[in-house]
């Protein structure tokens, strides 16, 4: 009798720990983000489940720009944030809501990156090149967002003042692409998984690269600081997964040759119809893989921040009076979560 009470005892024990083990394991997150290539190191880890190895429940809330992005981990409506850095974005951080704890993707050459179109109408009018863009409108989401400071690293590296470009701030990307195949604007910057297929179908004309013009570190991974101070085993966790999903994001579509050609290996596909499911939900997975790898940006292996960069763009934007000037780099990072920073001096 004792021998079978304690079997029903441990038989009771065992059902009791699975139906609250699952529960307990799993810490449920959302993260906002972007249906863009650059975010492919976050769709990487949700699809090969590093953040479930890690204990984690990622729910991934779709949206059209980047700032809204920004409020809403801000507001507790998503726990992380993968995007775009804005003027806005920076003054939320700046204020102590906000800190960027790893990074997305960058502008490097070598790699395209964003793409400036031209409107066919204006590219008939004269709009053929970069040095061209004074004088005419371009479509931004809002006024301080990471198109606003490209069309500034343009200018400057053209020779033309930023401000006889008459800037149409439009909202979202949708509202920029149907702005310019109707010549509602003349050119717009964006990324090359929309970009490439305006051109294609004869929608618009190329003008361009911004990495032709200028290094950028465009985006970052970022967290309310509350989460950081109430949650940090949790945020470490959610790092140390995205960095995987980094590493084969890089691994597995930029890394180069020694002539600087870039090599895919035998996971690539794999790999770029893992990021394809998110950027392309409505194609099929080998379109998907191949519109991925025509597109991708640069993208650390370790999701190491370029600090130095962020110090410039904090510093233009400042000039621009899009940022209080109160605002600085310190502010903005923490640099706690991965070791080791790209000029961190």
């Amino acid at each position: 009798m004792r021998s079978a009470s304690r079997a029903m005892g441990a038989l009771l024990f065992v059902l009791a720990f699975s139906l609250v083990a699952p529960s307990q394991a799993q810490d449920k997150l959302s993260v906002a983000v972007l249906r863009f290539v650059s975010s492919g190191g976050l769709f990487i880890a949700v699809e090969k489940g590093y953040f479930k190895d890690e204990g984690l429940d990622v729910e991934l809330k779709f949206f059209d720009a980047a700032q809204p992005i920004a409020v809403a981990v801000t507001t507790g409506d998503a726990d992380f944030g993968v995007t775009a850095f804005t003027g806005g974005f920076y003054n939320l951080a700046g204020k102590g809501a906000l800190k960027v704890i790893a990074a997305q993707a960058k502008e490097a050459k070598g790699y395209e990156g964003n793409i400036v179109l031209a409107s066919n109408t204006a590219y008939e009018k004269g709009l053929t090149n970069l040095d061209k863009l004074g004088g005419k409108s371009l479509g931004i989401t809002q006024v301080g967002s990471s198109f606003h400071y490209q069309v500034g690293q343009i200018a400057k590296a053209k020779g033309f003042e930023l401000k006889s470009v008459e800037l149409k701030p439009l909202q979202s990307l949708g509202n920029m692409v149907a702005a310019l195949k109707s010549s509602q604007v003349d050119a717009i910057i964006i990324a090359p998984h929309l970009a490439k297929p305006l051109v294609e179908k004869g929608e618009a004309k190329r003008l361009g690269a911004v990495s032709e013009v200028a290094e950028y570190q465009f985006g970052g991974l970022f967290t309310a600081t509350k989460s950081i101070e109430t949650r940090r085993a949790t945020v470490e966790k959610f790092v140390r997964a995205y960095q995987k999903g980094a590493a084969d994001y890089n691994r597995a579509l930029v890394s180069k040759d020694a002539s600087g050609k870039i090599v895919y290996g035998p996971d690539s596909d794999a790999i770029a119809a893992l990021v394809g499911k998110h950027v392309y939900p409505n194609e099929p997975g080998d379109k998907a893989a191949t519109l991925v790898k025509s597109s991708a940006f640069y993208v650390d292996a370790q999701a190491r921040i370029d600090v130095a960069d962020i110090v410039q763009q904090l510093s233009w934007l400042k000039e621009q009076d899009l940022v209080d000037k109160a605002v600085d780099a310190k502010s903005v990072l923490d640099l706690s979560f991965i070791k080791g920073h790209i000029n961190t001096n």
